[in-house]
C-alpha cells in the first residue's frame, strides 16, 4: 500500500495498520496461542482517497434495491498501470478505491465498505481485479490466492495472517507474533521472500467480517477439482463451517484463541 500514505486512505475510519500493530501481539507456547480479547463486533471497513483514471475497461454497475450504485463506467487502467510497473503500494490503494465504488452509493458516500455490501460487488468485477493482480505477480498476489490459503488453514484468521505475512515472528524465547507496522514493514515488491497472498491488503481494524466476505465471495468459489483436493487433504475451502473448529474446539486444536484482529 508512493506518495500517498496509507494513513490518508483510512483518514475517516482509522488505518488498517496503524498504532494497533505496535501494541498487540500473539504469544505462542509450544501448544497454546493467545490473542488479546476484544468485544468489538462492528463491521469491517475499508476506505481510500479518490484517484483519477481514464475510461477503457468497464466495470459492471452494482445492482441492489437497498444500495443502488452509479451506472458510470469505471476504468481498470490505473490498477493495471500500477501493477504492470510493479508499483504494488499504489495498486493496493487503487484496489480499495475500486471496491468502494463497486459496493454502491452508500459506500461511496461514507468512504468505506461495510462487510454486508461486499455481496453487491459482481463476480465479474472482482474476478477482473483478481486477474490483474495474479497476472502481474506470477500468481503470487490476489484475492483468489488468499482464498486458497484461507481454506488451507481451515478459515483460521490467525494462521492466515501469519501465512500471508501480515504478522511477523518476534525474536524472543517464547514464540511470539506481532502485527506488522504500516507501511514500512509490509512488502511492496515481488521477490522470492515475499509471502504468497501478501497483497492486496484488506482492512481488519473492526474485525474480519469484510475480509471474510471477500474471500468467501462467489467470485472465488472453489472449483470441483479444488474441493476434491481439499477434501483429500482434510482442508476447508472457505464455506465458513469447518473452518470454525479452530476457534471452538480447543481439545483438538490445543489452542486458546481469543480473537483480536484490530490491525
Amino acid at each position: 500500500m508512493a506518495t500517498k500514505s496509507f494513513q490518508s486512505i483510512y483518514h475517516n475510519h482509522h488505518s488498517l495498520l496503524n498504532h494497533h500493530y505496535h501494541n498487540h501481539h500473539i504469544e505462542i507456547a509450544p501448544s497454546t496461542l493467545f490473542l488479546k480479547p476484544t468485544t468489538t463486533n462492528t463491521p469491517n471497513t475499508i476506505s481510500t482517497s479518490s484517484l483519477s483514471s481514464t475510461k477503457t475497461f468497464s466495470i459492471s454497475p452494482t445492482t441492489s434495491l437497498s444500495t443502488p450504485s452509479s451506472t458510470q463506467a469505471i476504468s481498470f487502467d490505473l490498477l493495471q498501470q500500477h501493477l504492470s510497473t510493479q508499483n504494488f503500494r499504489e495498486a493496493d490503494e487503487e484496489t480499495r478505491r475500486l471496491l468502494i465504488v463497486l459496493a454502491g452509493e452508500q459506500a461511496q458516500k461514507r468512504g468505506y465498505v461495510f462487510f454486508s455490501e461486499a455481496q453487491f460487488i459482481s463476480e465479474a468485477d472482482l474476478k477482473a481485479i483478481d486477474d490483474l493482480w495474479r497476472q502481474h505477480s506470477n500468481n503470487k498476489f490476489g484475492y483468489s490466492v488468499q482464498r486458497k490459503i484461507y481454506g488451507k488453514v481451515n478459515n483460521d484468521f490467525t494462521k492466515f495472517f501469519i501465512k500471508v505475512g501480515w504478522m511477523k515472528k518476534l525474536d524472543t524465547e517464547v514464540e511470539q507474533y506481532n502485527y506488522r507496522a504500516f507501511p514500512n514493514e509490509f512488502i511492496w515488491e515481488l521477490n522470492e521472500d515475499t509471502p504468497e497472498g501478501h497483497l492486496p491488503l484488506t482492512n481488519a481494524l473492526r474485525g474480519t467480517q469484510l475480509l471474510k466476505s471477500i474471500l468467501e465471495h462467489p467470485a472465488f468459489k472453489p472449483t470441483e477439482e479444488e474441493l476434491l483436493q481439499a477434501k483429500a487433504a482434510g482442508e476447508d475451502m472457505g464455506n465458513g463451517v469447518t473452518g470454525l473448529k479452530g476457534f471452538m474446539d480447543g481439545s483438538k486444536s490445543k489452542r486458546v484463541l481469543k480473537s483480536d484482529y484490530s490491525f
